[in-house]
């Protein structure tokens, strides 16, 4: 049985992140693991020098009280994600997911990534935590994290779920796309949806041959597929695509380049997951 990795924090996107989890759960089928990370911010305060400007009293009376309040913050921390754990694992089971299981953990979520996902098929994540309405213009701050340490595909969860009919996938030839490619002629999670395969550059050549050679091979595994070859901007491009043709899963690859030329000229992958308000389903 394929085993579907969801992590969800107390965000209006921990829903959605459960409605597509449940969604994909009855298509492969899969069980699904729940998995809340309790970050080291959450539970202690953080560290200050006290030299010099307490006198010795005021200052062991002050760590003395910071030491409860770190206690009592990482009891609620825990509370909470229990609380948030057992309301998704009700939701799944809502929705008639047969196998779900929870977790809670203390830490990093790339280092929970780096324990778990050994045995999961799918990761799942929203594209923005906790402070999305205070920052709707930005992502998540964890989830290029997560998904340049991971080695399985990503699923990222969109605002709110809707069901899923037809989905585009952004191809340009690279090994990324082709795994893209490869993982939706291989698993039933996509089957019998309606398919665009949507390259970007010019109308001849080698794009062209590689192109039709990727709708030809998921022609063959089943899919009906339009296969588009435009010009332009990738992002303006393929974000056009994904309004315009009513797509509610976008499938491709996932940074490409070094953080580092990411910084400096931009990237794609951020780019789309932002301006397309659908799930984005990742490969790196």
């Amino acid at each position: 049985m394929t085993k579907i990795l969801a992590f969800i924090d107390g965000s209006q996107y921990a829903q959605s992140v459960c409605d597509l989890a449940a969604w994909a759960a009855s298509r492969a089928p899969a069980s699904v693991e729940i998995l809340h990370v309790l970050g080291r911010r959450q539970v202690a305060s953080a560290p200050v020098d006290l030299s010099g400007n307490l006198k010795v009293d005021e200052r062991d009376e002050l760590l003395s009280e910071l030491a409860a309040l770190d206690e009592q913050r990482s009891k609620l921390a825990l509370k909470r994600g229990r609380l948030l754990l057992d309301e998704a694992k009700a939701r799944l089971k809502a929705a008639n997911v047969a196998e779900v299981s929870t977790k809670l953990r203390n830490g990093d979520i790339v280092e929970a990534v780096e324990e778990f996902e050994g045995g999961a098929d799918l990761l799942m994540i929203g594209k923005r935590g906790e402070a999305a309405d205070f920052a709707k213009g930005h992502l998540g701050s964890n989830l290029e994290r997560v998904v340049r340490s991971s080695h399985k595909p990503i699923l990222v969860a969109a605002r709110a779920f809707r069901p899923i009919n037809r989905f585009l996938i952004a191809y340009d030839g690279g090994a990324s796309a082709n795994k893209a490619v490869d993982h939706v002629i291989r698993s039933p999670l996509l089957r019998g949806l309606d398919c665009e395969i949507l390259m970007v550059g010019s109308g001849e050549g080698q794009p062209r041959f590689q192109l039709d050679a990727a709708a030809q091979r998921l022609r063959d595994a089943g899919y009906n597929v339009e296969a588009h070859l435009l010009p332009g901007s990738p992002e303006e491009v393929i974000g056009s695509r994904v309004e315009q043709d009513g797509i509610d899963l976008l499938v491709m690859g996932a940074y490409g380049h070094t953080r580092i030329r990411s910084l400096m000229v931009g990237s794609t992958t951020t780019a789309m997951i932002q301006r397309c308000k659908v799930p984005v389903l990742l490969f790196r």
